[in-house]
């Protein structure tokens, strides 16, 4: 997989595909080189998984104004 196609996979489709390799290497019955390449295609879906989730965060750490300005988003707890 190029890592462009990898850059267009949604959030969802790169953990399908983790999803695979994490049930093919459970299975065990796997060949090393194979298994490397697993691993290895595992880790940059887990790593785009994971810069996906941190670019959400970001959003969602921001709420609209009423102005249309970007605020910080805190939650008030209650005294």
């Amino acid at each position: 997989m190029s890592e462009n196609k990898q850059e267009e996979l949604t959030f969802e489709e790169a953990i399908i595909q983790l999803e695979g390799i994490v049930d093919n290497l459970e299975e065990g019955d796997v060949p090393l080189e194979q298994a490397i390449d697993f691993f290895q295609k595992g880790m940059k879906l887990s790593k785009l998984c994971h810069d996906k989730l941190q670019k959400v965060e970001q959003q969602m750490d921001y709420i609209l104004r009423e102005g249309g300005e970007l605020e910080p988003f805190e939650i008030q707890e209650e005294e």
